[in-house]
């Protein structure tokens, strides 16, 4: 009777979708169900494997093992109760996913069935963290499971700085366990051309080759390129053979490699080794290629044909993002081109050579993805958006018919520092720790349920400007990778931040052990001590008049942000910062509602170079009884100096007297006024 109540509890814990306190810190990212039963089974020496497959997926279920330590054997007998045995089925109650499985472990051993190599390969996966974790030890459970979304990735910048082959492959072996699908290589970028095409040796000979050992250097340095054969050249590319190997490695691992070939900008170093492809056919002085030329698109044909021969996947990347258009504007072969095609503008001029694209990749069996910016001028019919600046670029191509993959800066860009920055490598800004990455919902509130399904997925992106060396690219992967596999996979009910929390802790010494240099969660920092403390003050929910007007891309939370009571974190990406962009001033006047006796008013600003956030140069602080006469209370002059580093200071006065207006002022120095000035609060106590 005993034995049927704890089958009967199982059966009703599987049906409910819940996931027992074992299960949730056992298996990342969480599955759709399971439910634990007494006993365990036994991984050991004698454990065999069995499957009954064509060769290619026997190869898929071998390297489903790979990543484990724990003995493993293979044999065609599934009949022993010491197996484990895979195999592919035609449904699996409550799974549509191709990629879902269910995991049994009992009695009579480990079976595992999926709807695909797929679905096997992940399932295997968990099945092996339930192993290492109880060191072979695997308690009897039935786990039901399929990913959120069909799309799955991260992307890692080869250009900015090169990764070896052999890198590249290592990181596939642990995103993989993860469950992530995608892998996009951001191949082309000014920095350099990472993919050999044999119809443009240049671009392998010259564009692919830098002096400097460092983005950094270059950047601060002439910006040009150098023969592969000059003694000092930094660089590097892939050649045909090596990304055969990367995606056929891909493939083993259910991992699909996407490239992204930059188009119609990032591409310095194209049109420095071919210049004929700019406007002007000036090598180095271009970044956007001339559409009113027509070998343009000769060229970009040529390369795509040879991609598309390497890479299988569906979706080719054109990049899309950031082109200036400023040379189209004065090219007779870009205003002819105009012309005769009724386009209005240069926006139009840019969505037409995206329509010309997506065609030819259409031809050939391919789909075009591309960032945000191709929505500029028109969205190609078939065009697959990647929403980068936001929100926005995703939930307009979802309102349009389109799909779209979700990879907003404020939760998927892991260039930004994940801790407090004065203890971390150099990065380019921004603030992303673990908790923020794993609360995004990829799925936006306005969309309705009808089209939510246009929503793709997800993905993280990892810019490498400040990323030198390979174990600084792993350390701003992991663990916040993991934390996106999550966010990725698991419906959003069944996420659990705190058994997500206790897992990760678990995780990261497994990963070191692996050779993987992550970040130490367990020593976190945290966000900056002023972020979780609001503060109580005399101008507290009072009205601000905006002499300048703040800048709407970081509104902050509007005309409140400087009485709100509620400090700013690290970076300005936290929407606590308000921005002022009108030739970097900030002039506004806070009403007291009635004479006050006043001692102190103060403000923080942040400074942070590489973004062109600027500390003010001037500070001017005054005050009045009637809002027309002012006082000045003080003047401060502050010299802004270049510093890599994150940094804030207070600009503020002390002493007495009686106020209801405060007029508070920043200028910006006359080398700067073209960058941001932000601010948190402004304190009058």
């Amino acid at each position: 009777m005993k034995k049927s109540l704890l089958a009967l509890l199982s059966l009703v814990l599987l049906l409910a979708g819940s996931c027992t306190k074992k299960d949730e810190v056992a298996i990342t990212p969480l599955p759709l169900s399971c439910s634990f039963g007494n006993g365990a089974f036994e991984w050991n020496k004698d454990t065999r494997v069995s499957f009954e497959g064509n060769e290619d997926d026997w190869a898929i279920v071998k390297t489903a093992f790979t990543e484990t330590n724990l003995p493993v054997s293979y044999e065609a007998d599934n009949t022993k109760t010491n197996s484990i045995r895979l195999e592919l089925v035609d449904a699996i109650e409550g799974i549509s996913s191709p990629e879902g499985y269910s995991v049994h472990v009992g009695e009579d051993g480990v079976s595992i069935k999926a709807l695909s190599d797929a679905g096997l390969f992940y399932g295997v996966q968990s099945l092996i963290q339930l192993a290492e974790q109880g060191k072979g030890r695997v308690q009897f459970v039935d786990i039901v499971d399929e990913p959120r979304f069909p799309y799955r990735g991260i992307m890692l910048d080869v250009s900015r700085h090169f990764r070896s082959k052999e890198f590249v492959k290592k990181q596939i072996d642990l995103l993989s366990h993860y469950k992530f699908n995608r892998l996009h290589l951001h191949l082309t970028d000014a920095a350099g051309w990472r993919i050999a095409i044999d119809k443009y040796p240049r671009l392998t000979q010259l564009a692919a080759w830098r002096k400097g050992k460092t983005w950094k250097e270059w950047w601060n340095g002439d910006r040009g390129y150098c023969e592969e054969t000059d003694p000092e050249a930094q660089g590097g590319y892939y050649t045909k053979d090596d990304i055969r190997e990367m995606v056929e490695y891909a493939r083993l691992h259910c991992v699909t490699i996407i490239p992204e070939i930059e188009m119609p900008s990032h591409s310095e170093e194209v049109l420095t080794a071919y210049p004929e492809l700019s406007c002007t056919h000036e090598p180095g002085k271009q970044s956007d290629f001339c559409v009113g030329n027509e070998k343009t698109f000769e060229f970009l044909e040529n390369v795509l044909t040879e991609v598309m021969e390497l890479f299988p996947s569906e979706y080719i990347h054109i990049g899309g993002d950031e082109a200036s258009k400023a040379a189209w504007k004065s090219c007779p072969l870009c205003q002819k081109r105009m012309k005769e095609e009724g386009l209005k503008d240069v926006d139009e001029l840019q969505s037409y050579l995206i329509h010309r694209m997506e065609r030819f990749l259409n031809e050939h069996g391919r789909s075009l993805l591309g960032w945000d910016e191709i929505l500029q001028g028109g969205l190609a019919p078939n065009a697959t958006v990647m929403s980068w600046r936001g929100e926005q670029g995703g939930i307009d191509a979802v309102l349009s018919g389109h799909h779209a993959i979700m990879t907003p800066g404020e939760y998927c860009y892991f260039d930004s520092y994940q801790d407090a920055p004065y203890s971390q490598p150099e990065a380019i800004g921004g603030y992303l720790p673990l908790e923020k990455v794993y609360s995004y919902n990829p799925v936006p509130d306005s969309i309705s349920a009808d089209k939510q399904d246009f929503i793709l997925g997800v993905q993280a992106n990892l810019w490498a400007e400040y990323i030198p060396t390979d174990e600084h690219m792993e350390y701003m992967l992991y663990p916040r990778a993991i934390a996106l596999s999550e966010v990725a996979w698991t419906a959003p009910e069944k996420k659990s931040w705190d058994s997500f929390h206790e897992r990760i802790l678990k995780i990261i010494p497994v990963l070191k052990e692996k050779g993987y240099n992550t970040f130490d969660y367990a020593k976190e920092i945290g966000n900056r001590k002023e972020y979780s403390q609001p503060v109580e003050h005399l101008a507290l929910g009072k009205k601000v008049t905006f002499n300048i007007p703040y800048w709407p891309n970081y509104p902050a939370n509007g005309e409140k942000t400087l009485t709100d009571g509620l400090r700013g974190g690290w970076n300005y990406n936290d929407k606590r910062w308000l921005g002022f962009a009108n030739n970097h001033r900030m002039d506004v006047v806070i009403d007291l509602e009635k004479v006050t006796k006043i001692h102190s008013v103060s403000a923080d600003f942040m400074q942070i170079w590489g973004p062109y956030v600027y500390m003010p140069s001037k500070v001017i602080i005054s005050s009045s009884v009637n809002g027309k006469d002012y006082t000045q209370l003080t003047a401060i002059d502050h010299q802004v100096q270049k510093d890599d580093s994150v940094s804030f200071k207070k600009f503020s006065w002390e002493g007495e007297t009686d106020a209801r207006y405060i007029r508070y002022q920043a200028m910006a120095d006359s080398l700067y006024k073209d960058g941001i000035q932000f601010v948190d609060e402004i304190i009058v106590k």
